[in-house]
């Protein structure tokens, strides 16, 4: 009962910004992302009987007791929905800078969604995977799919309909997107932290309802006639308004830094200059930037320039939720190296 998924990341270019239902993790709006092909998560999901807990390993690390409990809680649905109570070892590695804005979370529970129902004997489609990966991460709901992906937001209590479906294949636009990174220590306040401060008691809030949907409207207006300047013009109003709400919450806070400030000047200074150039900022330091194949490189050489500017990766539209065939090698064979290494410690 062995399974390994690899999903990817991908980057909101509508914001999903608030939650109406928490345990549900329901949206407050729908929202617009492109899949990357540059970050991926990679899952390996191995249901025993011989096991009486649940062992996540991520990174070639045991897990903490935090996110061992998080990951145990999403395995407890899996195993309601197959009618079985076997535990698992779940073993997890991230290409990807984890918790600093490049949706690690959201490749992390797309793979391990797909992984363990897999593993476990349940065959989903693709919708029924985007409605499990969401109650394990909201974006993870999107990773399911490659290119142009939209999260409905859904109307009803029981989330049933809330789940992403795919908008274009990502071979459909040649796009690229420059994932500036300028940190990737953790953040001092996550994502679902952030937000339900900013639904709670930021001024802009409501501001930031009224006028996200229509951002939603125009960003896929964009895509049909793939309008690059329509894009980029709403992509970056709409991650603008999703940060000022951080601004004006009670107390306020922000996911900027310097470099972050500097990345934005240098990005407006481009299209100032006649280059095409648009940024967009999840909930972290780091920046993404759009731009057309012809001008990444001059793109790339303006920003890598920027103090504060660690590293520059090259992105396109990635593909969605892949199944990889397992090595055979058991692992739970390799559950008590980890206990005794961590003894050791």
């Amino acid at each position: 009962m062995k399974a390994t998924a690899q999903a990817n990341t991908n980057i909101a270019l509508i914001k999903y910004w608030g939650k109406r239902d928490e345990s549900k993790i329901l949206p407050m709006n729908s929202s617009l992302s492109l899949t990357l092909n540059k970050f991926y998560t990679t899952t390996t999901v191995e249901f025993c009987t011989c096991l009486s807990v649940d062992v996540f390993i991520i990174n070639n690390q045991l897990a903490n007791e935090f996110e061992m409990s998080k990951v145990t809680r999403f395995l407890d649905r899996i195993r309601e929905m197959a009618g079985k109570d076997f535990h698992a070892v779940v073993n997890s590695t991230n290409h990807v800078p984890t918790a600093a804005g490049f949706a690690s979370s959201a490749s992390g529970y797309a793979a391990l969604a797909a992984a363990a129902t897999k593993a476990i004997g349940l065959n989903l489609d693709q919708k029924a995977l985007s409605q499990l990966a969401r109650l394990g991460s909201g974006s993870a709901c999107r990773s399911i799919y490659g290119g142009f992906v939209e999260w409905q937001k859904g109307i009803e209590d029981d989330g049933t309909d809330s789940f992403a479906q795919p908008l274009k294949g990502g071979k459909d636009w040649d796009l690229s997107v420059l994932s500036v990174l300028l940190t990737s220590k953790p953040k001092e306040i996550s994502s679902s932290e952030g937000m339900k401060r900013a639904v709670e008691t930021s001024s802009l809030y409501a501001h930031w309802l009224d006028t996200v949907e229509k951002d939603l409207l125009v960003a896929k207006e964009a895509i049909k006639n793939r309008d690059f300047d329509m894009l980029g013009s709403v992509v970056e109003a709409n991650a603008l308004k999703m940060h000022a709400t951080t601004f004006a919450s009670q107390p306020p806070f922000s996911y900027w830094n310097s470099a972050t400030v500097e990345v934005i000047r240098g990005v407006k200074n481009l299209r100032s200059s006649g280059i095409q150039a648009y940024f967009t900022i999840d909930a972290g330091p780091n920046v993404k930037v759009l731009c057309q194949p012809k001008d990444e490189q001059v793109v790339r050489e303006a920003l890598i320039r920027i103090p504060g500017v660690q590293e520059i990766y090259h992105c396109q539209p990635g593909p969605g939720i892949s199944y990889l065939s397992n090595s055979g090698k058991r692992e739970i064979a390799n559950i008590q190296s980890f206990r005794n290494r961590k003894v050791a410690k």
